[in-house]
């Protein structure tokens, strides 16, 4: 249409980048592309083969990063056909807390000749979890259990284990604002990762240099903290460099860069704080909105306009759900279950789902505990391990199959429940699924809404991420260039839910809500054993 405006939504992921170009009008997709990252996750070698990496460790090569922008972009352009002057906006949305030291130029560390085979000189992927002991030491001078996968871990880790690389960093910041950096020129933080991963907050800015000094006098305040912007708001427009790159217009908004997963909150068509967010992957993502603040048992609440205007996300999630069942098809499915899916026509998952369909829960004694790469909420530690009980040797495949599935929905009702327990007031009246197998499994659905007792509904586009930094593009550039004032009028006018909505039975509320509670004495009990074996677990 001759007066449609487009913007851009970018979302880097762990393995690849993914990009959509959407009409502000409606959110139409015009196009969409995806690139995997040319050095992937570097977890034994660096990138010259030869530097081995410790246990725990997962590393970015950020020269990837804005290869796949520059390409992906290229692609949007040319798949579309839009004009280059009718797009208004583009937001990225990235993987957090995930950091790279640069110098005062904006050059990463790794790609200076002097730090090419230095692990800390790399990007911390946000599963680095070669900070696990420096997470402990600072849990316990704070008094309290936090992760390894924000940013003060990552941070401490580098200074004590290559002080020389932490000294010739002129800053330590996430990967978005790096690549909004390179884009406009400006050094502003976003809002939502220096909120959720360095605990900024609109009341008290960042923490003070007493906090950093509590951790080690030698951490610089500098290197970590700057000024903020926030989501949905412009970092500054496309400098003359990049939009010669691109093939955009220098008047392009640059959105500040937005959690990965929170993207998914406006492509999501999630408006307040009735509704909570679940992104169902390789691992889950569960986000409820209050306008009170809440902080504790994994979950972070402290931070303000976030990720929707006027209202604090409250952050939590499974840290292994597709990744469990990937576990489990691949390590412990018989070879006969292979050969009866051929014959059906259909993969493995297809077949054990349907099978699991068809397992009474009321019957099978199987019950799992789902901390195959550690537990979140409420227990905060990444060395808690999975396990199954209930097990004979009657035990079926598909119960175990189904039985995993069910301890995520246990781990995702016990974080909501903590969050309607809490100070913040949250009372959920319905969960919005997105994500990849929330797009593709019917069973995984119905299982949620019969276990966390409320209506489930699926987001319409697959691509939810990417969706929202469109949206949070169209609102950086403005309802005068074409785009939106409002958060709720542009997630309205852009995003919305499929006609399918999986609503909670009573069949199986009574057992469900008694498999439950051994659930959560299960892992209570897990976690008690675990402390006092000296985290040896088992």
């Amino acid at each position: 249409m001759e007066n449609d405006k487009y913007v851009i939504g970018m979302d880097f992921g762990t393995l690849s980048g993914r990009a959509v170009l959407a009409r502000c009008a409606d959110g139409k997709i015009l196009a969409s592309a995806e690139r995997k990252y040319r050095h992937g996750v570097m977890e034994a070698f660096l990138p010259d083969g030869i530097t081995r990496l410790k246990e725990g460790t997962a590393l970015q090569d950020p020269e990837d990063y804005p290869e796949v922008l520059e390409a992906l972009v290229g692609e949007l352009v040319r798949e579309s056909g839009a004009d280059p002057a009718d797009i208004i906006g583009l937001a990225i949305d990235f993987t957090s807390c995930t950091v790279l030291p640069v110098d005062a130029e904006g050059r990463p560390l790794c790609s200076l000749p002097a730090y090419r085979n230095r692990p800390h000189a790399y990007v911390k992927l946000w599963k680095h979890h070669g900070a696990q002991k420096e997470a402990e030491e600072i849990g316990g001078k704070l008094g309290e259990e936090i992760s390894s996968e924000i940013l003060y871990p990552k941070v401490l880790e580098m200074l004590r284990e290559d002080p020389e690389v932490y000294q010739a960093s002129h800053r330590i910041l996430e990967a978005a604002d790096w690549l909004t950096w390179l884009l406009t020129g400006s050094e502003k933080r976003s809002v939502s990762m220096a909120g959720y991963k360095a605990w900024w907050s609109a009341e008290n800015g960042f923490p003070q240099e007493g906090f950093l000094a509590k951790l080690d006098e030698r951490l610089d305040g500098s290197k970590l903290f700057g000024k903020v912007c926030p989501v949905g708001k412009s970092i500054g427009l496309l400098n003359e460099v990049w939009a010669r790159k691109l093939g955009l217009s220098p008047r392009t908004a640059v959105a500040a860069g937005v959690i990965d997963s929170h993207a998914g909150a406006p492509g999501s068509h999630i408006l307040g704080k009735d509704q909570l967010m679940l992104v169902l992957g390789t691992s889950s993502v569960i986000m409820a909105f209050s306008e009170k603040p809440f902080r504790g048992m994994g979950i972070y609440g402290t931070v303000k306009d976030g990720v929707i205007p006027g209202y604090y996300g409250l952050e939590s999630g499974v840290a292994a759900v597709g990744d469990a069942l990937e576990w489990f098809v691949k390590s412990c499915v018989p070879a006969s279950y292979y050969e009866q899916a051929k014959e059906k026509g259909l993969d493995i998952y297809q077949y054990l789902t349907e099978l699991a369909g068809k397992v009474d829960p009321g019957k099978s004694r199987v019950l799992a505990l789902d901390w195959f790469n550690g537990n979140k909420t409420p227990y905060v530690n990444t060395d808690l391990t999975g396990s199954l009980a209930g097990l004979t040797l009657q035990t079926k495949p598909e119960e175990i199959f189904r039985a995993l599935i069910e301890a995520t929905a246990f781990d995702a009702r016990q974080i909501l429940e903590i969050m309607e327990r809490s100070e913040a007031e949250v009372r959920i009246r319905e969960v919005t699924a997105s994500g990849g197998i929330a797009g593709k499994n019917p069973l995984i659905l119905q299982i949620y809404a019969d276990i966390l007792q409320r209506p489930v509904k699926v987001a319409a586009e697959p691509q939810t991420a990417a969706l929202g930094s469109a949206i949070y593009a169209a609102l950086a550039a403005g309802k005068a260039a074409g785009g939106y004032d409002s958060y709720r009028e542009a997630v309205n006018a852009m995003s919305r839910v499929r006609d399918t909505v999986y609503m909670p039975g009573e069949e199986y509320r009574e057992i469900y809500n008694n498999k439950y509670g051994n659930y959560q004495r299960y892992g209570a009990w897990m976690d008690t054993f675990h402390r006092r074996e000296g985290g040896d677990g088992l």
